[in-house]
């Protein structure tokens, strides 16, 4: 199943309708990029056009596959900038509130540029390590099979001992499938968290909120990936993302807050 089809929203607009599917999970719970993702396709349904370029999801409980409703309510409507708020939840109970900005295509993009560090320093997707969901454990997760990550040899070698926290490698949709705004979202939450290449324990590691910001809704080719984790303190962790095209222009930029494993 592809990911426009395992993402699709029909009926609305005001409110939508989902399904939550099978393998999008980690640690058997729904991927909360992939749940922002379904949340960011509703809300640009009902923006005449515009086009992604901040969301942020903030996740109450976790979920699990099956149908789920989207509720879609518009904030602000400016002459370039669009604000909506989406909610998805099951039988009345809210599971993710992603609030969403939408930018007319068309609008005047000032020129200036500041670039003050680069995509991260990768060995081509071909010399990479394709990761596959496993067979009798519980990582990599089945959401692997969903998606194309390929990640450094090194990397893998040192997961769970690496000198720091530090999560990186190339993403893509399977089956040559595009990518759109919305993949760029599901890449931010699509690796190991970096805190895994630490010393700390393997485990499910609770999303409390997931900002992105999308400087590039229309990317192409492979997404160079890279997340970094510096504190670990009060019971919770943040980490920051970093993803870039394969000709070194900036993507997307992503900040999550999550518990520490456990």
């Amino acid at each position: 199943m592809s990911f426009e089809t395992a993402t699709a929203v029909t009926d609305g607009p005001g409110r939508w309708s989902a399904n939550l599917e099978e393998g999008w999970d980690i640690f058997g719970v729904t991927n909360g990029g992939y749940l922002m993702a379904i949340a960011t396709r509703a809300m640009e349904a009902e923006t005449d056009g515009r086009l992604l370029i901040s969301a942020t999801g903030s996740f109450t409980n976790p979920a699990n596959p099956r149908p789920v409703d989207v509720a879609v309510e518009s904030l602000k409507q400016g002459r370039s900038l669009s604000t909506l708020r989406a909610t998805i939840s099951r039988e009345g109970r809210d599971l993710v509130y992603v609030t969403g900005v939408y930018a007319d295509p068309d609008r005047p993009i000032h020129p200036a540029r500041l670039a003050r560090t680069g995509p991260p320093d990768l060995p081509t997707p071909e010399d990479c390590i394709l990761t596959e969901p496993a067979d009798d454990a519980p990582i990599p997760p089945p959401f692997t099979g969903k998606v194309e990550l390929r990640v450094p040899s090194e990397d893998i070698e040192s997961f769970g001992a690496a000198a720091e926290p530090r999560s990186r490698g190339w993403f893509r949709l399977r089956n040559g499938e595009g990518l759109s705004a919305h993949a760029v979202v599901l890449a931010t939450d699509a690796f190991p968290p970096a805190i895994f290449y630490s010393n700390l324990a393997v485990g499910w590691t609770p999303t409390v909120d997931l900002a992105v910001q999308i400087r590039d809704p229309s990317p192409t080719g492979w997404l160079a990936c890279q997340y970094a984790t510096r504190f670990v303190s009060g019971g919770m962790l943040e980490e920051d993302g970093e993803i870039w095209d394969e000709n070194g222009n900036l993507v997307a930029l992503s900040r999550q807050l999550a518990l520490v494993p456990r």
